[in-house]
């Protein structure tokens, strides 16, 4: 979020950010220019679907009127199919995202490490390969309706097993890529904020150029720490 505002800030472009909350009201959500949504614990998830719930209608809305957004680790999850925890009954999704999560239970390694992947999704430009961390237990598996977000090149990904990372719908995007994600790939904070204007104002953006020299250079110091510096995006 901090990523996203600063980068709006040094373009003077006004930035508002709206807590979602069980007191956020549906006038206020029918407002939103970009939507996000970060990871939590198995209870927390149980917990926050409950008044995810009662706010589908809206969220699905925006989605489908192509508000961009960017769901991280737990968030995607519950805007999936559905999420079956190591404990306890299946948690039911908003059904945004063609797919399903399921964790398999303690006696199986939690997917953690930097995680390296180049974006595949069409609509989704970048001249970088993505950095990020990955750090979770559930594995998520894309249906036939759904678009992988990128292809792993290092690392676990949805799953560990099928080489995808993410997904999109439209202009949402969901991934396990955590923290660091916008930062060391402002491309993709750019992209958010290009389409969130887009979107908002119905016409073409062209943003501002940032210095993004040392964002750079974290992203390829993850690259070279992890010895695929050499292959080219």
């Amino acid at each position: 979020i901090t990523t996203l505002q600063k980068r709006c800030d040094w373009r003077d472009i006004a930035v508002e950010i709206i807590p979602i909350n069980q007191a956020t009201p549906m006038m206020t959500l029918n407002k939103i220019d970009l939507l996000f949504g970060g990871g939590a614990q198995d209870h927390e998830q149980e917990l926050v679907i409950k008044d995810l719930q009662k706010k589908k209608s809206a969220i699905t809305t925006l989605i489908e009127k192509d508000t961009p957004a960017l769901f991280v680790c737990g968030a995607p999850q519950l805007m999936g199919n559905y999420y079956e925890p190591a404990v306890g009954t299946r948690i039911e999704g908003l059904g945004i995202f063609d797919m399903v999560s399921k964790h398999p239970g303690s006696d199986q390694p939690r997917l953690i490490g930097n995680l390296v992947a180049e974006v595949t999704a069409p609509a989704i430009q970048t001249t970088q390969l993505l950095v990020g961390f990955e750090n979770h237990g559930g594995r998520t598996y894309l249906g036939e309706k759904a678009l992988p977000f990128a292809k792993v090149i290092k690392g676990f990904g949805n799953n560990g097993e099928d080489g995808t990372e993410g997904v999109v719908y439209k202009n949402a995007i969901g991934c396990y890529l955590h923290g660091p994600l916008l930062p060391k790939n402002p491309e993709i904070a750019d992209h958010l904020i290009k389409t969130a204007l887009e979107v908002k104002y119905k016409k073409k953006i062209t943003l501002k150029q940032l210095d993004d020299a040392l964002e750079k250079k974290a992203n390829e110091a993850i690259l070279k720490k992890l010895d695929v510096s050499h292959i080219a995006k």
